[in-house]
């Protein structure tokens, strides 16, 4: 059976062909982990389970956290300032947060991308920029400057990710303590982490899942998530 691979679903309020609201998950995300070789399944972000998320890690074989609205700042110890957040959602949250901590504790091999990178770094203790100004990272793509050896360059096969396709407000600000940063964009801006320790758990603000389609480099990211299971 091909490797399990747990993406954790959004609320959402539109789908065709279902009764009532639906739960959802980025059609690309599924994607880009069946071309790699993984089996993806969806987590409802159902806080009533959250106890049984520990249970639930114990048998897949991978994470992957995607993008979405903002995490809720007093999650890591700031009130709401900033007017741009958005998509702020406590079921989110509470769920992804959960996930990572097991994740983490299982040693779980885990991709997060976007949103899902600063769900790892609160959930680590670290804090987010709650609006870094402009538009520059909105819908533009972005050269990643990597740092040689670093788990993501080798897994890109290069120390420079020439088309990052970015979509976000924010970023990462005080970067926990048990994170290394290993790519950054020519503005200084975190665009990728990993975990020290030996877990393969690693984090990208831009979203590779955009152009992994048609983008080998891109692509390659859920290929050495799914390789390393």
């Amino acid at each position: 059976m091909n490797p399990l691979v747990l993406i954790v679903g959004r609320l959402a309020t539109e789908a065709k062909g279902v009764r009532g609201e639906p739960f959802a998950a980025g059609r690309r995300y599924f994607e880009a982990v069946a071309r790699a070789g993984g089996m993806p399944l969806m987590l409802p972000p159902i806080t009533s389970l959250v106890h049984d998320i520990p249970d639930l890690l114990r048998q897949v074989d991978a994470v992957l956290l995607h993008g979405g609205g903002d995490v809720d700042p007093r999650r890591y110890g700031q009130e709401p300032s900033a007017e741009q957040l958005y998509g702020i959602v406590h079921e989110h949250d509470e769920v992804e947060l959960a996930v990572v901590s097991a994740a983490l504790e299982l040693q779980v091999p885990m991709l997060a991308i976007c949103r899902g990178m600063q769900v790892l770094n609160v959930a680590l203790g670290g804090t987010l920029s709650q609006d870094i100004g402009g538009e520059s990272h909105w819908f533009a793509s972005h050269e990643v400057a990597l740092e040689p050896g670093s788990r993501i360059a080798k897994a890109v096969g290069s120390e420079c990710v020439t088309a990052g396709h970015c979509v976000h407000h924010q970023a990462l600000d005080r970067v926990a303590s048990e994170l290394r940063v290993v790519g950054t964009t020519a503005d200084g801006i975190v665009h990728a982490c990993e975990l020290q320790s030996d877990a393969w758990v690693v984090a990208t603000q831009w979203h590779p899942e955009d152009t992994a389609a048609d983008d080998p480099q891109q692509q390659s990211l859920f290929a050495a998530l799914v390789d390393h299971t």
